[in-house]
C-alpha cells in the first residue's frame, strides 16, 4: 500500500478524531461529551495502529507527524480527563493491553525463545549430570529445594523463613516483581540486559527441575508450577519483550532523536508492563494459595494448568481482536 492509499483509505477518521478533539476542547457539546468520550478513545487507538504502521513502513515525515499529533493530543484528553479506577483496569484488560502484546509479537517471540531454550538445555544437562545444579545455586539451597518439593510435604513450594500462605504471597510478589524489573529495565542497556536476565532465570528454572526431576521429585515439582507458571512464565516474557522494544530504540533510533525514540518506546511498552504486573500478582496467589497446596490431587491442579495456558493464550491472542 502506497503512502497515498494509505491516507485515503483513513483520512476520515483522522479527520473526525481531529474535529472531536476540537470540539471537545473548544467546550462545545458538553452534554454529548460522554459520547464523543467513547469515540474519541475508540479513534484513538485506531490513530496508534496507524502509527505505528506509518513508522514500520517508512511512510513520509509529514504523514507520521500529524498522526503523531493527533494520538499525543489526544492521550492528553484522555488521561487528563482522570479515567482512572475500575474503567480505566478494564480499558487496559479488555482492549490496550493484549493489543500492545500482539502489536509487539516479534519482540515477545524472541524474549519466549531466549527464556526457554536455556529452560530445555539446563534441564537436560542437569537431569543426566545432577552435579551441573551447583553451577547456578549452593549446596544449602539445593537441600532446600529438595526440601521444598519433598513428596511428603505439607505445603509445597514453602521456604523455611515463611510460616503461612500469606508470608509466601509476600514473598512471591517481591521475587515475581524484581525479576519482572529487570528484564525490562535491562533494555536500557540496549536490550542486551534484558536478553541476559530472561536467559539466566531461564536457566536457573532448568537446573532446578532438571535436578529435582533426576531425584524423583518430578511429580511434585510439575504439579505445583504448572498452573501459575501460566501468568509468571508469560509476564517474565512480556517484561523481557518490553525492555528489548526500549533497547531497540536506542540502538535504532530511525528518522527520531534518541530520547524521541526512548519517549516512544517507552508509552508503546508501558501498557504491556502495566498488564504484566496484574499478571504477576496474580501469579503470585495462585502459587501461594492453590499451587502449594498438598491436599489437591495431582490431576486435579494439571487440569487447572491446562485451562490457565488456554486462557493465557486465547486473551493475548483474541482478546479485543474485534474492536480493532
Amino acid at each position: 500500500m502506497t503512502p497515498l492509499q494509505f491516507e485515503h483509505l483513513y483520512a476520515n477518521g483522522w479527520a473526525e478524531l481531529e474535529s472531536l478533539l476540537e470540539s471537545i476542547r473548544g467546550g462545545r457539546h458538553r452534554k454529548e461529551n460522554a459520547v464523543a468520550g467513547e469515540r474519541v478513545a475508540e479513534l484513538y487507538r485506531r490513530a496508534c495502529e496507524h502509527l505505528a504502521l506509518a513508522r514500520a513502513r517508512a511512510y513520509p515525515a509529514y504523514l507520521v507527524e500529524r498522526l503523531e499529533r493527533m494520538t499525543s493530543d489526544a492521550h492528553q484528553l484522555i488521561y487528563q480527563r482522570g479515567e482512572l479506577g475500575v474503567a480505566r483496569l478494564r480499558r487496559l484488560l479488555a482492549r490496550e493491553f493484549p493489543a500492545a502484546v500482539r502489536t509487539h509479537h516479534v519482540y515477545v517471540w524472541v524474549a519466549a525463545m531466549v527464556l526457554m531454550l536455556p529452560t530445555l538445555i539446563l534441564g537436560v544437562l542437569v537431569y543426566r549430570r545432577p552435579e551441573l545444579v551447583l553451577s547456578m545455586v549452593d549446596a544449602s539451597s539445593v537441600a532446600e529445594f529438595e526440601s521444598m518439593y519433598a513428596n511428603d510435604t505439607e505445603s509445597i513450594g514453602r521456604t523455611r523463613s515463611a510460616d503461612t500462605d500469606w508470608a509466601m504471597f509476600g514473598h512471591y510478589i517481591q521475587h515475581n516483581i524484581s525479576v519482572a524489573f529487570q528484564c525490562f529495565a535491562g533494555g536500557l542497556l540496549g536490550g542486551i540486559g534484558s536478553l541476559f536476565y530472561l536467559a539466566y532465570n531461564g536457566a536457573f528454572i532448568g537446573a532446578i527441575a532438571g535436578y529435582v526431576t533426576e531425584r524423583g521429585l518430578g511429580t511434585t515439582f510439575y504439579s505445583f508450577v504448572a498452573t501459575h507458571s501460566a501468568f509468571e512464565l508469560t509476564a517474565a516474557v512480556l517484561s523481557g519483550a518490553a525492555g528489548m522494544r526500549i533497547g531497540h530504540a536506542l540502538l535504532a533510533p530511525g528518522r527520531y532523536t534518541r530520547v524521541q525514540a526512548l519517549v516512544t518506546a517507552a508509552r508503546e511498552s508501558i501498557v504491556i508492563i502495566y498488564g504484566a504486573t496484574i499478571m504477576l500478582v496474580l501469579a503470585a496467589g495462585v502459587e501461594a494459595f492453590w499451587s502449594s497446596a498438598g491436599s489437591v490431587p495431582h490431576w486435579v491442579k494439571y487440569t487447572a494448568a491446562a485451562i490457565s495456558w488456554a486462557a493465557v493464550i486465547s486473551y493475548l491472542s483474541l482478546q479485543g481482536r474485534s474492536e480493532s
